[in-house]
């Protein structure tokens, strides 16, 4: 008794899970299949009302009714495939109005109303088909397991219908899931053509996100040097003046004059560092390739410039260009260890593409530090990506691509 209950409990249990999991799957495809003759009324009534509108123009009432039971079960559908696909509810937060398929609806555009009879006709076929081949294999299979009565029964006959049984319960097993998720996303596929325009929007608005970030910090990067910087300076320069002039030994008045004068020298030099920051000069006069080779001549090691540019692009890709170049190359001066660097720099295609590496240490990550995230948020202000590849102990390159076109 002891031996039968220790097996037979995590037995029945698997059991009635696998039960349990055959259910939901078979009411999901039974449901399709009910959607799927729901839509050839409902399309059977948007044909013939459509067809009686240019004869008599009686089929109006019934087209606009037939006309709001597509949008209904395309609603319908959507939030379907969405619990499908999106397992996380992330789907569900964010339905629109008009994803509720029991509430007056407003007018929908002609677009998404031919999307939405594409997806109807389809549909058609496509709800009851799975449940149609899912009722094949269990037909199939209870013709193997209690009908068919070979001729000769041997134990070779025997392994061969065990077999043939088990291969058939295995292959609806796998098959009813994956009807489903097939449905979902050909639901998906079919009525939300605006997927990749909802998901070019998010990226937009995520990147729009990171410019105003970089923005503001730039600015508080700005206000801090000219407090910091050239204002304390030019105040110490005011008071060295001050002191000069109260001051009656011409040697004393002249040792304060050149301390003024070294002062402000010193926050001329911060005002043309704030500058270069902001914009070089030698990106204005030189171009990109010209600024790159000077901001390559400024790091502690060998660095390899190979620049080939037909023409110029535009002024604000290529100062993010630059900039995301000297970052890259102040990282690797900083952090990478290396004994050599290389930029590499071509433009194909529309496609501005710059290279990056060097052969340091290596493990360079997105999610550490603001280097990379930095580069990678100011290039995507401009349709720009970032590739990193950095296993550990190098190489670390960099790819940087940014879509734009020359002058």
């Amino acid at each position: 008794m002891g031996i039968r209950s220790a097996f037979g409990g995590p037995a029945r249990q698997a059991v009635d899970a696998l039960a349990g999991y055959a259910r939901n799957e078979a009411s999901s495809l039974a449901l399709n299949a009910v959607t799927g003759l729901a839509a050839l009324v409902v399309l059977a009534l948007v044909l013939v009302s459509g067809a009686l509108v240019p004869v008599a123009g009686l089929g109006r009432a019934p087209l606009g009714l037939g006309l709001v039971l597509v949008h209904r079960l395309a609603a319908y559908q959507r939030r379907w495939a969405g619990r499908v696909l999106d397992r996380d509810g992330a789907a569900g937060s964010r339905r629109r109005e008009t994803d509720r398929p029991w509430r007056a609806a407003p007018k929908p555009r002609r677009r998404g109303t031919r999307r939405e009879l594409g997806w109807l006709v389809v549909h058609v076929v496509t709800g009851p088909a799975p449940v149609v081949a899912t009722g094949a294999m269990l037909a199939a299979l209870d013709h193997v397991w209690f009908r068919l009565r070979p001729v000769e029964t041997s134990t070779l006959n025997t392994f061969a219908l065990s077999l043939a049984i088990v291969a058939i319960a295995a292959v609806a097993l796998m098959a009813i899931p994956l009807f489903r998720i097939g449905q979902a996303r050909l639901a998906r596929r079919l009525l939300d053509g605006g997927a990749a325009t909802d998901a070019r929007i998010r990226a937009l608005t995520a990147s729009r996100a990171a410019v105003v970030d970089a923005r503001a910090a730039e600015l508080r990067r700005i206000e801090r040097d000219l407090h910091d910087g050239a204002q304390a300076k030019l105040i110490a320069v005011r008071m060295h003046l001050g002191l000069a002039r109260g001051s009656r030994d011409p040697g004393e008045m002249v040792r304060l004059i050149d301390e003024a004068r070294e002062v402000a020298g010193q926050a001329l030099t911060d005002l043309r560092d704030l500058v270069r920051g902001i914009h070089p000069p030698v990106l204005s006069d030189r171009g990109l390739a010209g600024a790159i080779e000077a901001s390559a001549l400024l790091c502690p090691m060998p660095v390899e410039v190979d620049i080939d540019l037909p023409g110029r692009p535009q002024p604000p890709v290529e100062s993010a260009v630059y900039f995301a170049a000297a970052e890259a190359l102040v990282n690797v001066a900083k952090h990478s260890g290396a004994s050599r660097a290389w930029v590499r720099l071509r433009h194909t295609a529309g496609v501005l593409r710059m290279t990056v590496g060097d052969d340091g240490c290596g493990m360079v990550r997105r999610d550490v530090g603001t280097g990379v995230r930095g580069i990678e948020d100011r290039l995507s202000a401009f349709d720009g990506s970032l590739t990193v590849t950095s296993p550990q102990g190098g190489p670390t390159v960099l790819t940087m691509e940014v879509p734009c076109a020359l002058s």
